[in-house]
């Protein structure tokens, strides 16, 4: 377990918000916090599952992205990906973590069904 300071992790756009020591890796404090993050890999960079998006301006309360990140993120990391399992918490940082893609396709289809039933 880390010992460094307590930094701030807000998840968005409501989620709450952890407090965590200093190089907590996101992924931990999206656990510790409640907030769901698919994994598979068990945090080795492996499955790509564990992305989320950084918001810019809290970018700097992370470590630069690990070389399996780079590998694995390529420009995405340009658009403020990064893997939760890699990235480590060094100051506060804001993020928001993508909708499940089977969620996101259960919700579509349900509100395709509401649509039609309108008519």
């Amino acid at each position: 377990m880390a010992h460094g300071p307590l930094c701030k992790v807000a998840f968005l756009p409501n989620g709450p918000t952890a407090a965590v020591r200093a190089g907590t890796s996101l992924l931990d404090a999206a656990r510790r916090a409640g907030v769901p993050v698919r994994t598979r890999c068990g945090g080795v960079a492996g499955c790509l599952m564990c992305k989320v998006r950084i918001e810019p301006e809290t970018a700097g309360g992370l470590n630069r992205p690990t070389a399996p990140e780079e590998r694995k993120l390529g420009p995405l990391l340009d658009e403020g990906m990064r893997l939760s399992c890699q990235a480590r918490v060094r100051g506060d940082v804001a993020l928001t973590v993508p909708e499940d893609p089977l969620k996101a396709a259960i919700r579509r289809r349900l509100l395709e069904q509401q649509e039609e039933d309108l008519w």
